[in-house]
């Protein structure tokens, strides 16, 4: 609302489109200086100035409108609002519907792919990234007008069943498959790995296996069966503890029968070349290397599959946009699948899109299934947990709901703890530091949450009744009468101010996280907005400060618990 407010006032003495003056705007550095800065260089050329003039006649020329003042600081016009007339508009403006979800999507329909957990490999840390910022991404781009459409795809084909088939049958007991059936599965599977290095026949059994399974082999598809089943187990346990759900749960081998109609596309279009065997799709205009589409056995893989989904999502789906959040690792495969699209003739292939994340490390340490080197999610929330039950059980003894509350803060902390991060960075994952309540942590956030909850109870209890927005009229619509002592008590203070601008920038920064698809904007949205709103604590009185103070709090409780709700955390009242 501040920058749209000045904009207006600074389009009818600038002569730029409002998304110009919109951009320039600028946050002085010192508080002191105002509450927004325009830069003048971009006028110099077309009114023939310098830039320290036309600043110092713009801040003159609009001086004179109500509700701001202004002046020039060298080449810069500082803008300061009048807060008796902003206080009460702002916070009116901070429930609307249209600040809180603005519709930038149009209704289009997103399909988000992500997860996307290995069958028959535990639930490990490392695939904590793509499910929470895809979750994340979805939960923001609903908020903003777009459809989303979350696909968990699973990875449930290719070679890695042949192998995992090919050392059950070397190395498996039934028994032990039966009692503990993912351990058993990764120990098999770390083993082929081991031994397939002294033994290179190992991975042509693989395939060979493999190959069985797609051409509809019982002993393959039985096997094949029983590990999908009791991974779909373990997965849907750790989605319910941390609050995500999907509209389609589809894995690799949901294809099948729709990669020969691919080829056979590519093949049409002259588009596949025999390479030592295989058939390539040859992408030397992209800078690319070859697309391998078919191996020399016959054998399908990752391309061709991902193809056959990228055209089920767009035909049967409607999906105007795919986003893919896969690890950057993956960055030329998804090159490749996009370049064939393009090579195919399909035009909506501009509306595919790789969502790239960096590693998740444990102590510094890169997580390998192949090596066993898997930390398993379920040790790692149950952790976080009891160590959140630990510290709520110290600090607040007769708190009730202990458990639950310790399973909000807890698993909570692991999500924010991830999602604080630029997505392309590298995490280095640490359960001490996401757990403490002091700094940029979840639990900050939601204790944060829970002090302004209880702060309003008791201004509520004092007051016998919840605040009206609604009944609060902006400064210039009451009796003169009125307004001195309005303004005289209610008025914020420079900390209050400040939370209150903080708080604007919600729509803004939203906006700014569907167009980055970047989560890490809202949560540091909410860090910013905890630290202010603490400072503001600290300055001013809230309970009995007024009702302007009384209902900036309520605002910030709302637009902090709205933030967590995108993130995926929980906003207890109480902690």
């Amino acid at each position: 609302m501040l920058l749209v407010t000045a904009a207006k006032v600074l389009l009818a003495h600038t002569g730029l489109e409002e998304k110009e003056v919109l951009s320039l705007l600028e946050i002085p550095p010192q508080p002191e200086w105002g509450d927004l800065a325009f830069p003048c260089f971009v006028l110099a050329k077309r009114l023939r100035k310098s830039p320290q003039q036309i600043a110092l006649e713009l801040a003159e020329a609009i001086s004179h409108g109500e509700g701001l003042s202004a002046s020039a600081a060298g080449a810069y016009v500082n803008i300061t609002l009048n807060r008796s007339v902003h206080i009460p508009l702002m916070l009116a403006e901070l429930s609307k519907p249209d600040f809180l979800k603005p519709d930038i999507g149009h209704g289009q329909r997103v399909v988000i792919d992500m997860s996307s957990p290995n069958i028959a490999k535990p639930f490990g840390i490392g695939h904590l990234r793509s499910t929470v910022i895809g979750a994340a991404l979805y939960r923001i781009l609903g908020e903003t007008g777009h459809v989303p459409i979350s696909v968990n795809h699973l990875g449930d084909w290719g070679t890695q069943f042949g192998k995992q088939i090919a050392a059950y049958k070397r190395w498996g007991n039934e028994e032990q498959l039966q009692q503990d059936p993912i351990g058993e599965s990764l120990k098999l599977y770390v083993r082929f790995h081991q031994e397939a290095e002294h033994d290179s026949s190992l991975e042509d059994e693989g395939r060979e296996w493999f190959r069985r399974l797609e051409h509809g082999d019982a002993e393959a598809q039985r096997l094949w069966e029983f590990f999908v089943k009791v991974s779909l187990s373990e997965f849907d346990r750790m989605y319910q503890r941390l609050n995500i759900t999907f509209d389609h749960v589809l894995g690799e081998s949901f294809y099948n029968d729709k990669m020969q109609a691919v080829v056979a596309q590519l093949r049409a279009k002259e588009l596949l070349e025999e390479s030592d065997g295989a058939l390539v799709v040859r992408l030397e205009e992209e800078e690319l290397p070859p697309c391998l589409i078919l191996k020399k056995d016959g054998t399908t893989i990752y391309p061709t599959r991902d193809l056959a989904t990228a055209v089920y999502r767009r035909e049967v789906m409607k999906a105007d946009r795919l986003l893919y959040v896969v690890g950057g690792e993956q960055r030329l495969h998804f090159q490749q699948v996009f370049a064939v699209l393009k090579r195919a003739g399909e035009a909506w292939a501009e509306q595919c899109e790789h969502v790239p994340f960096g590693l998740m490390r444990f102590a510094g340490k890169k997580m390998s299934t192949r090596r066993g080197k898997v930390v398993k999610l379920e040790e790692v929330l149950d952790e976080a947990v009891a160590r959140a039950q630990a510290i709520i059980t110290q600090k607040n003894p007769n708190l009730q709901d202990q458990q639950e509350i310790a399973e909000d803060v807890g698993i909570g902390a692991i999500i924010f703890g991830d999602l604080k991060n630029n997505r392309l960075n590298d995490v280095d994952f640490s359960l001490e530091e996401a757990l403490t309540f002091e700094g940029e942590t979840g639990p900050y956030v939601q204790y944060t949450h829970a002090r302004i909850r209880s702060l309003l109870e008791k201004a509520h209890a004092r007051t016998g009744a919840h605040s009206n927005f609604s009944d609060i009229a902006p400064v210039q619509e009451r009796h003169s009468s009125d307004l001195t002592d309005d303004v005289s008590s209610e008025m914020l203070g420079d900390a209050g101010w400040t939370l209150l601008k903080q708080l604007d920038h919600y729509q803004g920064q939203l906006i700014r996280a569907v167009r980055q698809l970047e989560p890490s904007v809202m949560a540091r949205f909410a860090l910013d907005t905890a630290q202010a709103f603490n400072r503001f604590y600290a300055k001013e009185r809230i309970v009995d400060g007024g009702q302007w103070r009384i209902q900036l709090a309520e605002q910030t409780a709302d637009i902090l618990a709205r933030t967590l709700q995108l993130l995926g955390l929980k906003a207890p009242n109480q902690m």
